[in-house]
């Protein structure tokens, strides 16, 4: 679903039924990791998220423009060191190539598998 500001009231409506989340970050936008942050935080304090062990994977999108913050610095930025209950996965992207997208949904399918098999 969209990330922009008039969609964001509408995520939660799917935290729910969910099995894991995508955060795609535009990672040559240093000032928007603010909001990226914020929405965040607000994602994993939601009681449909916060008590479960829903895999989270972000991609760095636009990891090919020359100012483009590396996956270490957003990850740094957004704290994500500090999720400790949920399995989480950064990974460099570039939505025109292609770049990058593979190895992230093979990672964030294997989590949800492997939660399902956990569950069973």
């Amino acid at each position: 679903m969209s990330g922009h500001g008039r969609y964001r009231d509408l995520w939660e409506h799917y935290y729910k039924d969910c099995h894991g989340v995508v955060f795609v970050i535009d990672s040559s936008d240093r000032l928007r990791l603010v909001v990226v942050k914020d929405e965040l935080d607000l994602l994993l304090q939601h009681p449909d998220i916060c008590n479960r062990k829903i895999p989270i994977l972000f991609f760095a999108n636009k990891m090919d423009c020359k100012e483009a913050l590396s996956s270490v610095k957003i990850a740094a930025g957004l704290g994500l060191d500090k999720i400790m209950d949920k399995p989480w996965n950064i990974s460099a992207s570039n939505a025109l190539t292609g770049d990058g997208l593979n190895e992230g949904v093979e990672w964030l399918t294997q989590q949800i598998r492997d939660t399902i098999v956990n569950r069973n």
